[in-house]
């Protein structure tokens, strides 16, 4: 697949949790992609 490849993370308790990693094809994260995201986020709070 061509794209590049992202990862998004959040560090909790001095560690990085990784919340999602997809591959995208344009300059915008996608919303469905950060959505997946924070919606991880939200259950290490």
């Amino acid at each position: 697949k061509n794209g590049i490849a992202r990862i998004l993370f959040k560090m909790y308790e001095n560690k990085m949790v990784l919340l999602h990693g997809f591959i995208k094809k344009s300059q915008k994260t996608p919303s469905k992609d950060l959505a997946i995201a924070l919606k991880r986020a939200k259950t290490l709070r």
